[in-house]
């Protein structure tokens, strides 16, 4: 279920201060993925930063402290309320429609005016060479055009437990550390956030070698869960990052089990949770299990990845179902007090791993993209 990648920004003022206070480079103090057969206007009117990352700035490093975020403060309305959100001119999709427009025009213009030139989330993972400078990058061509980008964080230990999306960092202060880094990336710029598609899904799944296991052990799951509550509270540091902690979908996990998971995530201090993403589960089940488990957490709002929920899912079938399509394309519009957004979290055309035909996890595919636009 993995997207793979396609990388300038100058951090000044106060918000700069304090981003270069928690990721280390002035340390106050020290601190203390999954993805498997069940997942499938402007931003706020205030000064940006502006200019081009230097080549020889690398961002914090990898052996900076590790300081421990405060709790940021309690997330209220619609973060998506008014604005833009930004369109990436590089996707595999907006890529392989320049590519096809000579030999296949039909084809090149369904990706194109179907599928790339809409809002999608950029995901993030151990193919980025350098997190920070590739935050950086984007979050500096979405401020120029007063959009608002989407990255996906994609990187816990453990993540997917051997399946198709196998990988993430070794160790938690690994993680801790990744986070810093993309925090110092989006600086004082607008973003949203999508923590973890899988890892609390995946939290109690069992051992591929040892079925009478959980592939994580206690002492793991509670590691995944304070992880990415510290990354919760890491990226809000910043009051423009909108944070979203994943929570499954609607046939995977019942709403008691991930509402209590999202709670000690740490979902209560971010924007919301997001659910179906890169799954194919149908509006009309995902927006009552949505509410269900905001009632759970006391009306914590939510978004939905839409972007290939068109008719639903095939069955239980999560890694490249034939027969799909497109869902409703990205809005934040939605008409409900407890939406915020129905977003393209999975990008299109992108392959969920080496199954059903497909190419590897992440790798754009003609064939389905054409399909899932038809």
């Amino acid at each position: 279920m993995i997207a793979l990648p396609f990388s300038r920004l100058a951090m000044t003022s106060s918000l700069h201060t304090r981003i270069r206070l928690l990721v280390g480079t002035l340390a106050l103090g020290t601190a203390f993925g999954c993805g498997g057969p069940e997942h499938g206007a402007p931003p706020p009117n205030t000064p940006a930063t502006t200019g081009v990352t230097p080549p020889n700035d690398n961002g914090p490093g990898d052996d900076m402290p590790i300081v421990e975020a405060p709790t940021p403060p309690k997330a209220t309305g619609n973060p998506f309320d008014g604005v833009k959100l930004w369109v990436d001119p590089e996707s595999l999709a907006m890529l392989r429609s320049k590519a096809l427009m000579a030999s296949q025009p039909e084809n090149a213009k369904l990706i194109h005016d179907k599928i790339a030139v809409y809002p999608q989330a950029l995901w993030l993972g151990e193919w980025n060479r350098n997190v920070y400078r590739k935050v950086r990058f984007v979050v500096d061509l979405a401020a120029q055009e007063n959009s608002l980008p989407i990255f996906v964080a994609y990187n816990v230990p453990g993540r997917d437990c051997g399946s198709e999306s196998a990988g993430g960092l070794k160790t938690g202060d690994m993680y801790k550390r990744w986070i810093r880094q993309i925090a110092a990336g989006i600086g004082d710029r607008a973003a949203v956030m999508i923590l973890e598609p899988d890892a609390l899904g995946l939290l109690d799944k069992p051992d591929a070698a040892h079925p009478d296991k959980p592939c994580l052990t206690p002492e793991q799951q509670e590691e995944r869960l304070n992880l990415i509550h510290d990354a919760v509270k890491v990226l809000r540091q910043n009051p423009k990052t909108i944070v979203y902690v994943d929570g499954a979908h609607s046939k995977w996990a019942p709403v008691d089990v991930i509402s209590d998971r999202l709670k000690r995530a740490g979902v209560l201090d971010a924007n919301g949770f997001a659910i179906n993403t890169s799954n194919y589960r149908s509006n009309e089940e995902l927006i009552p299990y949505g509410k269900a488990v905001s009632a759970k957490l006391g009306g914590v709002h939510f978004v939905v990845d839409t972007s290939r929920n068109g008719k639903g899912p095939l069955d239980v079938e999560w890694c490249n179902p034939a027969g799909r399509k497109l869902g409703l394309p990205p809005n934040t519009k939605t008409g409900d007090p407890l939406i915020d957004a129905y977003l393209w979290l999975k990008r299109p055309g992108e392959s969920d791993g080496a199954c059903n035909g497909g190419p590897k996890a992440g790798e754009f595919w003609d064939e389905r993209a054409i399909d899932l636009a038809k």
